[in-house]
């Protein structure tokens, strides 16, 4: 089954996104720029916020993407760097735009902005068809009822609760007055890899026309194999893999610096507040250490119309969250009762800032909020600041004996999760080595580059190329089990006196990603003192002021 899963590809859903010749709107002023370097791995956005609409940290295939409606593996051709490259775009636009119309908007600004020139064509991809033995055990429906598939889990006792064996967990899907096409529509889902992009196309070629009712009991432990083996036994059904064709979009030609910005763009988009509206900052109610501190003790918050709510912050995660700092190295002068005592922040912004209704902290550019926490701590706390370089630990990637492919220069440059098709999943055999990292036509500078990201590290982190390698390379990364230096650093297994245990054991098997890129790719992470801006906190008071 994980073979077949690998095969998976969603149908192309643009609904005549693509009429080229009908004239399309436009913004009436965007910013678009590159975009920070920041550990999130995709597109953030939209992101809504009064007139302001964004899409930050996307690639031009995200962007492509969003704008005709397609998934990401359907936008073929085009330069090598469309994956790679990150773009933030910022346009005005009214705050219940349509959505199909900020669509047409985002088309006339790719063309606009980036000379992009595209067309449609069909192309076969993998899939998956659901088909039926010489004896299926289906029953029909009577065709009472709402019809439909649903997912549950039930949990039975331990066998033997003294051993400590643990619960026995089981999905079941039931189906009740379903045609086979629309199982097929809701098996995608089930048999899915969590976070799967895009999700596994499965078409039904039963033959069969009537509606039946029945269930699939399957085990969560390994659900693609699982239900491989229920469809088989429980209802005579099988999965094969099989080509379906499906629209695609092929980029003709596109630009890779965008055109420049309008001189009044700073005019339309000023800098945002640099305060509260109000803001109430005070010290939290205690938390009972039983409850393992409390849900959303240090949280990001809450953020709904034009208020923003924290809990249980200390004075710390407030100076990260402020100056987008998360690497206590970076931060000079930082006292212990920064750690000790907890706040509770609640403020208003203004009304261009409001978050739209129903909206979510994933529709928040936090980075909007920074300069009005600076302000907030600043003043409270009496905090003086400024930053200097200063000599900080910091990694160096160089090359010992390298285990490295040379890549096609015209591939796509891109990192992906997961294992690629027909590729083997080292978690199954090994569930410690939870990630697999593949690098696709990469430099040994990009590589480095993007290092925290892959570690999930804050950017502050940074990683320098000192390999020698010239060109560009494609190569894989096993690894898990992370485990932090004192600088939060995932790179390593373990920290002592003697520094960073780089080549360590771990008890379950796991190695660190430090350990991945030794022994795997017969390179190096090490520590190397550099000059590095730091955030120099001259004075801090332990209270904050009234409010």
């Amino acid at each position: 089954m994980r073979t077949l899963v690998a095969l998976g590809a969603l149908a192309f859903a643009a609904g005549g996104a693509f009429g080229q010749s009908e004239p399309k709107p436009s913004f009436e002023i965007a910013d678009v720029h590159a975009s920070t370097p920041s550990i999130t791995p995709g597109m953030r956005g939209p992101l809504r916020q009064g007139e302001r609409w964004e899409l930050k940290n996307a690639t031009m295939v995200d962007l492509i993407a969003f704008a005709y409606g397609v998934d990401a593996d359907k936008a073929l051709g085009g330069p090598n760097w469309l994956e790679f490259d990150r773009f933030d775009v910022i346009a005005k636009a009214a705050p219940n735009m349509p959505a199909e119309t900020l669509r047409g908007m985002l088309q006339s600004l790719l063309a606009d902005r980036f000379k992009l020139v595209l067309h449609t064509d069909t192309r076969p991809f993998p899939g998956l068809a659901l088909t039926e033995d010489k004896n299926p055990k289906l029953k029909d429906s009577d065709g009472s009822g709402q019809p439909g598939c649903g997912l549950r889990m039930t949990v039975s006792a331990p066998v033997d609760a003294i051993a400590g064996s643990l619960p026995v967990q089981t999905l079941t899907g039931s189906c009740h007055n379903s045609t086979m096409e629309a199982f097929a529509n809701f098996l995608r889902q089930w048999v899915s890899p969590p976070n799967s992009r895009p999700a596994i196309k499965i078409v039904d070629k039963t033959g069969r026309k009537g509606t039946y009712d029945f269930d699939l009991k399957f085990s969560p432990t390994d659900p693609q194999a699982a239900i491989l083996d229920a469809l088989d036994k429980q209802l005579g059904l099988k999965l094969e893999p099989i080509q379906i064709p499906a629209q695609v979009i092929l980029v003709e030609s596109v630009i890779r610096k965008p055109t420049p910005n309008a001189p009044n763009v700073l005019t339309v988009f000023p800098p945002p507040p640099t305060e509260f509206e109000a803001a109430s900052l005070k010290p939290s109610a205690p938390v009972d250490a039983g409850r393992g501190g409390g849900r959303g003790r240090g949280g990001a918050g809450v953020y709904q119309g034009d208020r923003l709510t924290r809990q249980n912050a200390t004075l710390t995660q407030l100076i990260y969250t402020a100056w987008n700092i998360y690497n206590p190295d970076l931060i000079v002068g930082l006292p212990k009762f920064a750690d000790a005592d907890h706040y509770d922040l609640m403020a208003t912004v203004a009304h261009s800032m409001a978050t739209p209704e129903g909206g979510s902290r994933d529709q928040v550019d936090l980075d909007l909020y920074r300069p009005m926490y600076q302000k907030l701590l600043t003043e409270r706390f009496q905090m003086k600041v400024h930053f200097e370089d200063r000599p900080v630990n910091t990694w160096v990637l160089t090359a010992v004996k390298p285990k490295l492919q040379k890549a096609d220069p015209a591939s796509r440059t891109k990192w992906t999760e997961g294992p690629a098709p027909g590729e083997k999943d080292p978690s199954k055999s090994n569930p410690a080595l939870n990630r697999l990292v593949s690098c696709h036509n990469m430099t040994m500078a990009e590589f480095a580059a993007l290092l925290p990201s892959i570690a999930a590290e804050n950017q502050t982190i940074q990683v320098r190329d000192e390999t020698g390698l010239q060109g560009s390379w494609d190569f894989s990364l096993t690894f898990g089990g992370f485990g932090y230096n004192t600088a939060g650093v995932a790179f390593v297994t373990r920290v002592g006196e003697a520094g960073p245990q780089l080549g360590a054991s771990d008890p379950s098997g796991a190695i660190t990603l430090a350990d991945a890129i030794c022994k795997q790719l017969g390179l190096k992470l090490e520590l190397k003192k550099r000059p590095t801006p730091v955030l120099v906190i001259d004075h801090i008071e332990p209270k904050p002021a009234d409010n």
